[in-house]
This record gives structure tokens, sequence and C-alpha cells, in this order.
């Protein structure tokens, strides 16, 4: 058992989440007041121990599953039956009885007979649990039907019964993936299987390539990421440090020692805020990136002075009075994509056109007290990229850095002039992640402390 904690708190690291040495033992001893034959009271006592926060659960139970999934398999259990495709309605019609009366004997012996008819394991080749899940639940699709009911003509109740649904399908899918994942383990051993089936927390997820369901969960992480931020910011600004040396204030307090310098005193530290200006693409899928770019600053706004938004694509407007704390940011996006204006000619990037425009109608916005942030691909559809103007508007700044949420590797690739831009700005990062945004959001908070940028890759 303790080999087995040891593996999954590697494995809980290897994911992101944070866990000490000290909350590992403190797991350790919470089993030893758990029946550790009861998988249920296992789990509960580890996450108490090890979870912190409540989006960390998913990866946890993915985890868990792995490495202290019950039940050992039998050889025969691997062999997919002849007869698989045409048993899986009577499957379906069994399965969908269970979740109507709840009967979770019947619902896992069921489960296991569909894992073994339909989802075609081969023992010995390469992990692949998230295919047996799809295939399995393809041939199974008329479960779902069979949990509905057509003959309720009333909205209110059709609405419940279809959340109903939602929540035994789900039920269903969670069954289903414990025991294709109990069987790859006995086929594969645990760490294989957990390094394939890892669950990448919502900070870590690539914005670029985030399916629906993990956009959802990138959004839900999103406010208590900022109100952490928010806190840890203000924290630091609290303690400080000393401010520059006051020489004649040391020079007068010495006296009271002989002239000994025993007492430096210091001058108050000078805490200013920051005064951001974004400039976001919102082409094509840049507008995912630029859209959680907005909405982490504007939830950490109090840290800056002041915040103003530009979105563009081939043309640029200022959108800071669709956001901030008298709007919801939902609500306040939806009017800058009906009312902005951001698409001038063709609705293709064309940052040449952007900073012309910008020059034009907005330069005043940028001054030495600004620190400009541009999000975007840099790809500019083999168009003029001005960069005379953009280097003008970043030389007004205080600072001026690009987020790129692309791959580094990827840069200065066809239509791509992120170098050309690059060599104007005090520093280019590549940010793919919520996590890798924080960081830098962080940063930029603390630029009027000096202090030093950190890479983000």
């Amino acid at each position: 058992m303790i080999d087995t904690l040891a593996s999954f708190v590697s494995e809980l690291r290897a994911v992101g989440i944070p866990v000490s040495t000290a909350e590992a033992i403190d797991a350790a001893a919470a089993l030893q007041h758990v029946d550790v034959g009861k998988e249920a009271s296992v789990r509960e006592a580890l996450a108490a121990t090890m979870i912190k926060v409540p989006r960390y659960r998913r990866a946890f139970d993915t985890a868990f599953d792995v490495f202290f999934g019950v039940g050992a398999v039998e050889g025969a259990e691997w062999e997919t039956s002849a007869a698989g495709t045409e048993n899986a309605g009577e499957l379906a019609e069994g399965i969908a009885a269970a979740l109507h009366n709840d009967d979770i004997a019947a619902l896992r012996r069921l489960v296991g007979d569909a894992v073994s008819q339909l989802a075609g394991f081969q023992p010995g080749r390469p992990v692949g649990g998230r295919y047996y899940l799809y295939r399995v639940l393809q041939r199974l699709e008329g479960v779902e039907e069979l949990l509905e009911d057509p003959t309720d003509d009333d909205r209110l109740a059709r609405a419940i019964a279809a959340d109903d649904v939602a929540a035994l399908m789900e039920r269903l899918r969670m069954e289903l993936r414990r025991e294709i994942v109990r069987r790859l383990v006995a086929d594969r051993g645990p760490d294989p299987v957990a390094r394939t089936l890892r669950e990448a927390l919502a900070e870590d997820i690539d914005l670029m390539h985030a399916t629906r369901d993990e956009l959802d969960r990138i959004e839900s992480a999103i406010a208590p990421l900022a109100q952490k931020l928010a806190t840890r910011l203000a924290q630091r600004k609290r303690r400080g440090g000393h401010g520059r040396l006051d020489l004649r204030r040391t020079i007068r307090a010495s006296l009271a020692h002989g002239g000994a310098l025993v007492a430096p005193q210091f001058r108050a530290p000078r805490r200013t805020k920051p005064e951001i200006v974004l400039l976001c693409d919102v082409s094509g899928s840049m507008a995912t990136f630029a859209r959680f770019t907005m909405q982490f600053t504007y939830a950490v706004a109090s840290q800056f002075s002041r915040v103003r938004t530009f979105a563009f694509v081939d043309e640029i407007d200022d959108v800071t009075r669709f956001f901030g704390p008298d709007h919801g940011f939902a609500a306040g996006l939806a009017r800058m994509t009906r009312e902005a204006r951001l698409v001038g000619r063709d609705g293709h990037s064309d940052y040449g056109v952007v900073w012309q425009r910008f020059v034009e109608r907005h330069a005043d916005v940028v001054t030495p007290q600004t620190t400009l942030i541009v999000t975007g691909d840099a790809r500019n559809n083999y168009r003029d990229t001005r960069t005379d103007l953009f280097a003008d508007v970043a030389n007004r700044a205080r600072a001026a850095f690009w987020l790129n949420p692309e791959a580094r590797r990827f840069w200065d690739t066809g239509d791509s002039v992120m170098a050309l831009y690059a060599r104007e700005c005090t520093a280019v990062f590549e940010v793919r992640t919520l996590r890798q945004l924080e960081r830098f959001v962080e940063q930029v908070a603390l630029w009027t402390q000096k202090a030093p940028l950190r890479s983000l890759n």
C-alpha cells in the first residue's frame, strides 16, 4: 500500500497538483482510520488530505482509478465476443433499466459485459483508454434514447428529465471509464496507463486546442486563479521592502549613538500601479486566447491603475466601454462582438493597417506610464507589417510585451512575422496556457517594483 501511495503521489505531482511531503504523510495516516477494502472510503480519505482546490478533483479521480482501482481481470474477460455487436441492443436495455432503478450491482455487471463484448480489447497493445470508451459508447448509443420519456408535454418536466438523463449518462461513462482502466492496469501496469489517461489541470490546457468541455473548465478556473493572484500580489506589496536609503535621517539618528551608523533610515517605498493598454487580435482562433487574456486581466484589475482594451482584426476599436466592474464579462463580450468595429475590409488579420489606425486615432493613449500588451500570433497574411508604426507606439510605452499563443517553433513560419515585431518589444512570450498567463500578469503587476521577468516556457 505504501509503495502504491508513493506512486500515486508522484503521479499527482506530475499532473501539477501540489502535494507536499507533509500532506503525503497525512494521507498515509488517514488510511489507518478507514476500511482500505472500501474504495469509496479510501478515495475520500486521500482526497481530504491531498486536494486543496475543487478543480483538482477530476484529475485526482482519474489517477486514483489507475492506482487504487480494485479487482483483478481474468484472461477470459479480454476476449471480444463474436456476437458482441448483436448483443449491444440487449446490453443497452439492461443498462438503461439498471440506471433507472439505481441498481449499482447490476449496472457494474452489465458494464463489464459491455466492455468485454464491445471494446475490442487486445492485450499487449499500446494503451488506448479513451478510444475504448468511445468505441463502447458508440455501440451503446441506444441507452440515452431508452432513458428519455417522450410522452411528457410539460416543458419544465422535459427540462428536468433532460438533466436527469444527462446525469445518468455521466454515471454510465464513469463506470465504463473505471472498468476500462481496471483492465488496462491489469494488462500494462499502472504507470503507463496513468501517463496515457493523465487529466491536465484547467490551468495547463492549451488554449489554442481546447475542446468545448476544456474551455468550460478554463472558464470556471479563471476567477479562483485571479483571486489567488490578486491576494498574493497584495501581500507582497504590503510586505514590500525598504525604500531608498535616507542619508540625512540616518546621520541625524546616528547622533544618539556617538555618530555610529547603527540605525539606517529609509524612505517609504513609492508604490505605483501600472497602467495597462491591451491590443488584442480577435481574428479566427485568436479570439479564444484574446477572450481569456481580457477576462483574466479584468479579474485582477485592482492591481492596475487603469486598463484600456482595444480589439482588432483588420480594423481596431476601443472596446473598454464593454468591460469593467459594472458589466458582466460574458455580456460585455457579446456586446463587443455585435457593436465593435473590428473588420474593415475582408476580415483577415492586417497588423499594418491596425497600427496605422491606432496611431491615427489612439496614439495619445500610450504614455510613459503605460505597459503595452499585444496578444496575437503575428500572422499578417503576407501584408505590409508597418513595423515603423508599431515601433513608434512601443517606444512611447514604459514597456511593451507581446503574448503569442502559438508554439515558439512555429513563429516566423509561413506568414508569421513575429521576429519583426519582437525587435520592438521589451520582451515576447509564448503563452499557451492559463498558468503561463497568470505568471505573466503577475510579472506585469510587479513591474513597477523592477521584478525581473522570468521565462514562461
